[in-house]
């Protein structure tokens, strides 16, 4: 599991604490920051139990702080500015097994700009998108070898005697509906990927049931129009 999944789990963990959990979703249903005398107030907790949860929740990245002076008054005598809780702008999101509709989304996004912008073929531009993408994993990826960039992406990697097959399909819902766009976006991914990894290892399409579409050899890549034909079962 790559660290920033960790800590999305972890973060989402710490909500399983009965109290945390009802202060986290008391603060997120207002619109203004909360102090800890609020908090503890409206649950009926002492303060120094509502403050140790809300500091957690701070510390995972679930809640942030800001300081105000409720008083409304400034200058000498107008007491230390309160601490106040409001929700964090970090998102998270854990699928089992791990899906990456995020990534899918945004890429498909910018690839609709490109066409409108260069009057190219959304097919075109969402395979251009998706190879830049994987190159610049490649060239994020420092000394991690294939299986384990591939891995930290949700792919599950399985290393055989003639290349590695991909158990996961982190688009696989997307892929089952639209098999030809996905599929294609996810072989010119991996495809940059390999490509800024420095590898001779090849992407080709070679859609199995219960795995990515995409499988990595040594060998140059079969065709692919074939390819994703037999997927769908064309002649």
């Amino acid at each position: 599991m790559d660290i920033s999944r960790h800590a999305d789990v972890q973060a989402v963990a710490v909500l399983e604490e009965p109290t945390r959990r009802r202060l986290y979703e008391y603060v997120v249903a207002h619109a203004e920051p909360i102090s800890r005398d609020d908090a503890a107030s409206a649950l009926g907790i002492p303060r120094t139990t509502a403050a140790f949860h809300l500091d957690r929740l701070t510390e995972e990245g679930l809640l942030e702080t800001c300081y105000e002076r409720r008083t409304g008054r400034t200058g000498p005598g107008a007491g230390r500015p309160a601490k106040l809780y409001h929700r964090s702008d970090r998102e998270i999101e854990i699928s089992l097994p791990e899906r990456q509709y995020a990534i899918a989304g945004q890429l498909l996004a910018a690839a609709i700009q490109d066409a409108e912008a260069y009057g190219i073929s959304p097919r075109e531009a969402v395979n251009r998108r998706a190879r830049e993408y994987g190159e610049t994993i490649g060239r994020t990826a420092g000394k991690q070898s294939v299986e384990q960039v591939l891995a930290a992406h949700g792919f599950e990697p399985r290393a055989e005697a003639d290349g590695i097959v991909l158990a996961n399909c982190p688009f696989r819902r997307l892929a089952k509906e639209h098999p030809q766009l996905v599929c294609g976006m996810n072989l010119h991914l991996i495809a940059g990927l390999l490509t800024s990894l420095d590898t001779p290892l090849q992407a080709e399409l070679a859609p199995t049931a219960g795995h990515c579409c995409v499988r990595i050899t040594g060998r140059p890549p079969a065709d692919q129009g074939d390819a994703l034909r037999s997927e769908r079962g064309e002649g």
